[in-house]
Formats: structure tokens, sequence, C-alpha cells
């Protein structure tokens, strides 16, 4: 949707949870992520909405201009949860002005007054901006992108073709390489008809649908050789464009997405803020291959 007239702040504008997401809100909070040049879909925005909470700033014709998201995970081996922050996105024309940087205070505020661990995934962009409230540098990941392949679209997988994957084996072993769980994303993302799962007992990987291309993650493996068996099975099952989030790999792993097509598009930063005597949690990090995302963590 274009739209070419000027959004004009207010001067008490204030950061808002939204309490219902009504059609209207979901269509201006879609503009935001096509605005952004992201790959979000409405699924996603309920999501947020459903199992956190949405925040946003308006402009004197309450047109949404910016948001941000807080996503509770569930507890760690200590008890300590994470909630991770994401969709800090501004409208173009509304830039430079310090929205973003309003909308991901309240976000922090929020997760901070609930104790949780604030962590993300930073752009180049934004990663000052966190670094200023305290955020430390923990990995760094790469966006890769392979355009469509051939004439032949997604075909999503029949319920049988999904069969074979455990959704608690999925979550159990989620949460071991994570340090923390994540059962209600791994479960809506499993459920979505066009996600495409494969489980075996070395790992896993879903495909899910974007607005702009299909994503790949989050991709584990017990080790390189079959995460290479994995992201071969992910690559030849889609022939749309595709996108996948590594952390960073053996050179290998890095050959592999070469050869399949994938050029690299954007780092980020995975990033926590780390109360006193609070740790990071204790996952295995050296087996996540492709991440959820950097909106999912």
């Amino acid at each position: 949707m274009e739209n070419t007239e000027a959004c004009a702040p207010t001067g008490d504008q204030s950061v808002e949870r939204l309490t219902e997401l009504r059609p209207d809100d979901l269509e201006m909070l879609n503009r935001l992520v096509i605005e952004s040049h992201w790959n979000q879909v409405p699924a996603d925005w309920y999501f947020f909405f459903d199992r956190g909470h949405v925040l946003v700033m308006r402009d004197a014709q309450s047109r949404i201009i910016a948001s941000g998201a807080v996503l509770p995970m569930d507890a760690d081996a200590s008890g300590h949860r994470v909630a991770w922050i994401s969709m800090i996105l501004v409208l173009p024309e509304v830039r430079g002005q310090g929205l973003g940087r309003r909308v991901f205070e309240a976000c922090l505020r929020s997760a901070q007054a609930a104790a949780y661990l604030p962590m993300l995934d930073a752009t180049p962009q934004g990663e000052p901006l966190y670094t200023q409230f305290g955020f430390v540098p923990l990995s760094h990941i790469t966006r890769w992108r392979r355009e469509a392949r051939g004439d032949r679209a997604f075909i999503a997988p029949t319920p049988q073709a999904n069969q074979q994957a455990d959704p608690q084996a999925l979550v159990a072993l989620d949460r071991r390489v994570l340090g923390f769980g994540r059962s209600a994303l791994i479960n809506s993302l499993q459920d979505r008809p066009t996600t495409h799962v494969v489980h075996s007992s070395q790992g896993f990987f879903l495909v899910r649908a974007g607005r702009t291309a299909h994503h790949i993650g989050p991709l584990v493996a017990e080790d390189e050789g079959h995460a290479l068996e994995l992201l071969k099975q992910a690559v030849d099952a889609v022939k749309t464009p595709l996108l996948i989030d590594a952390p960073q790999q053996g050179p290998a792993f890095t050959a592999a997405l070469q050869a399949a097509g994938f050029l690299p598009q954007r780092d980020f930063t995975r990033m926590a803020w780390l109360p006193p005597g609070r740790t990071l949690p204790q996952g295995q990090p050296h087996l996540i291959h492709a991440i959820a995302g950097p909106e999912f963590a």
C-alpha cells in the first residue's frame, strides 16, 4: 500500500501497548514491515500480540508510525525467563526523530519490570542504540538470501509429510540448544499450513512462508555433517526465494550456502542486557546452524 502523505508526529506522543489487534492496526503494522523491507507476515503480528505484547506510537491522525514487540520465553534451568525484543520499526518519513529509541526504551522497561532478561538481535544501525542502554554483544549472525529457482513454486507438505516431526521432541531439543524454551513459538510455527518440518534423531529444521521469501530456521543439528544434510533438504524443498540467518559457521557450511546460490545480505549481533547477579542461559549454541529469525531468537 503506497501512502505519500507525510505523517506529522504530535507534540505529546506516547508509547501505547495495543490491547486489541484491529484490522486497521494490523494493516498499519504490515505497512511498517513493507516500508522497512522486512519479511514478516500478519501471522507473526498475531503471535506477538497473543503471546507477548506490541507497542506502538501514532501520529496526529492515529496512524501507527513506529512499533516494537516484547516476547516472553519459557523459563531456563534456573527459573529465569528471557524476553525477546524485536520489531523496532519506524516509517521512513518520520525517522531521525527519536521514535525508535522511545519505543525501544518502552519495550526494555516492560521486560525489566517483569524481571525478564532482555535479549535481541541487532542490525548494524540499531546496535549503537542498544549499547547505550547497556546491552552487550554475544555473537554474530549473517542473513543469506537465495533468489527463486526454476518455475516450481513451493508446495506445502501434506499433514502426513510432517507427522514424522514429534512436536515435543522439537521443543525439547530447541530448549537444550538455546538454554531457554520457546514452546509456544515452535508449536505455532509448526502448525502453520505452509510450514515444512523435518525432524531426525540428529536435528531438525523448519521452513516457513514470509512476505517476500521463505525462511529456513531454526536449523539445529548435532554436528556439521548433519547440518549440511538438513540444509540440503531445506533448500531442495523450496524453489521460491529463501532466507536463512546463520550464526558464524565453519567453511563447509558457508561453502554449502554459496554453492546453493545464497549471497550474504546483512549482519546481526545477538545482544543481552545483564543485570547484576544474572547469568546468560546455558545452551549449546554451537548446535544452532540457523536461528528462527531476529524477531524470534
